[in-house]
């Protein structure tokens, strides 16, 4: 699995992971979740649709140490989907599931999450480097082909 490595201007360096831009149909937004101290605390990546129909799907990459990822906060990437669709509330996490999907040579330990609503799918995984990944979409269903989609964003995509 390929990443880009993001170097914030404080706190640690770490890899994104993304489907490239020139691979999606519909326009990208890029989005940083900066630490009180300017440090870069998540990388977001949302795939919107052509013709404006709204957001296709979140990625997350949020670092270790990254209060999105403490107990309680909820799942923020799948928030922010729900959020962008005007939706005015968050449905319930009924369950996680975890199961085994093979990346290229190697395992990945998949963790799938159940809403109460069901067109809310959300899978995450994390990386050897601690980076915790999360997917999610409204109304399409996440695959395991979708990993294969994954790839390094070149560094001029973030400016860098």
């Amino acid at each position: 699995m390929g990443f880009l490595r993001r170097r914030p201007p404080a706190g640690p360096d770490f890899d994104v992971l993304a489907i490239p831009f020139t691979d999606w149909p519909g326009s990208v937004v890029v989005a940083m979740l900066p630490g009180a101290d300017g440090s870069c605390q998540g990388i977001f990546v949302r795939y919107d649709l052509l013709a404006g129909r709204g957001p296709a799907m979140l990625v997350g990459n949020l670092p270790a140490g990254s209060p999105a990822r403490e107990d309680g906060v909820g799942r923020i990437e799948a928030q922010q989907l729900v959020a962008a669709l005007g939706h005015e509330e968050m449905p319930e996490e009924l369950s996680v599931e975890e199961h085994p999907v093979m990346q290229d040579d190697g395992l990945l330990i998949v963790r799938r999450v159940k809403y109460a609503e069901g067109r809310l799918a959300c899978v995450e995984f994390d990386r050897s480097d601690d980076v915790l990944v999360r997917i999610v979409s409204w109304d399409r269903p996440i695959t395991d082909d979708i990993f294969a989609l994954l790839k390094p964003i070149p560094a001029e995509s973030f400016g860098g």
